[in-house]
């Protein structure tokens, strides 16, 4: 474990793939961990990428209106949305309504609790995919300091973050409350967005409901308020 936090840290020399392997079989780690391992191993260094949203992917979101969906980059910063995801997440198109970032929103934002009934599987993904581009973007200063203003400020955060998990985006079921649709258990799938070069990829996450459901007439609804709003 000393070994596998020096790597975390940029401390340890590049080891072997033979070294790699057993550090991973005596850890005990799963798929997601051994790819995160690979990456500290690889020592990537520089500046991180910058975040773009190209009019082609703003234009996708756009055309699902009855979908709720947006997008992030690898410092969990929402940098892309349509009407129906950033009404259904806490109000992303209105700054004063929450922080654009989704961490720093679920972590220091009481008002995410109400959101995100599951809050503590919110959280955990959160500072696991962190810990993720952490390894991936070492020198990034931006990364490092929303790390550091999370540990700064919220127990919770150091706490979840001391127990070194690996989260990667995948699909699954999410529950959301929303203050006029109320609280919906909907299905969610992550979809990844390349990088081109000098870019950091983004993921995208769409949320839907199985039709003729409670929740499918929910979030009907409330794309023709987003509509008419």
């Amino acid at each position: 474990m000393d070994y596998y936090v020096r790597l975390e840290q940029g401390r340890a020399t590049q080891p072997s793939p033979e070294v790699l392997d057993a550090l991973a079989r005596a850890l005990g780690l799963d798929t997601a961990e051994r790819r995160h391992l690979a990456t500290l191993a690889a020592a990537r260094r520089g500046p991180a990428p910058r975040a773009r949203v190209s009019p082609l992917l703003q234009r996708v979101l756009d055309s699902m209106a009855h979908l709720p969906a947006f997008a992030t980059d690898h410092r969990l910063d929402v940098v892309a949305w349509n009407g129906l995801g950033a009404e259904l997440v806490g109000g992303l198109a209105a700054p004063a309504r929450r922080d654009p970032n989704n961490a720093r929103y679920l972590f220091l934002d009481p008002a995410s609790r109400v959101v995100h009934p599951e809050w503590r599987d919110r959280a955990a993904e959160a500072v696991g995919q962190l810990r993720v581009a952490a390894g991936n973007y070492p020198d990034d200063a931006e990364l490092t300091a929303l790390i550091t203003e999370l540990s700064t400020h919220s127990a919770e955060f150091r706490e979840i973050w001391a127990t070194g998990e690996i989260v990667m985006c995948a699909a699954g079921r999410k529950q959301l409350r929303h203050p006029v649709a109320g609280l919906l258990t909907l299905d969610f799938e992550t979809l990844h967005v390349p990088a081109a070069p000098g870019e950091t990829g983004l993921v995208v996450h769409v949320f839907s409901a199985e039709e003729d459901t409670p929740e499918a007439a929910a979030l009907a609804e409330l794309a023709a308020a987003v509509a008419d709003a």
